[in-house]
């Protein structure tokens, strides 16, 4: 059986790949129109928990330091200038801030 080498086989491959991604585009741009994700609101912390604010970065990673060593889990999130605030896990919330009270370092 002898093989064709013209005609339109080249142009048929990839005219169907093309028509089969703009058909896929189509359908996802469809599938998800209704789907919008909202918006944070300024105060929403997520699954996390602000257990305190302090003036300095330093201050805040001493606090986490001392929370890590009560083993608690924390995050710092920068809020401004000077303003760090120290995040925990609901459930770690209450022993957090009782050590966030005890705590002596700068603020």
């Amino acid at each position: 059986m002898p093989v064709q080498t013209g005609g339109l086989s080249y142009v048929v491959g990839p005219a169907v790949a093309v028509v089969a991604m703009v058909l896929l585009a189509l359908f996802t741009r469809w599938a998800f129109a209704g789907r919008k994700t909202p918006a944070a609101s300024p105060g929403a912390d997520g699954l996390l928990t602000r257990v305190a604010t302090l003036g300095r970065r330093e201050s805040a990673q001493q606090f986490r330091a001392l929370l890590s060593d009560a083993g608690i889990r924390s995050t710092i999130r920068i809020a401004g200038a000077h303003r760090a605030e120290v995040l925990v896990f609901p459930e770690d919330a209450d022993r957090a801030r009782a050590l966030a009270a005890s705590f002596g370092g700068p603020r």
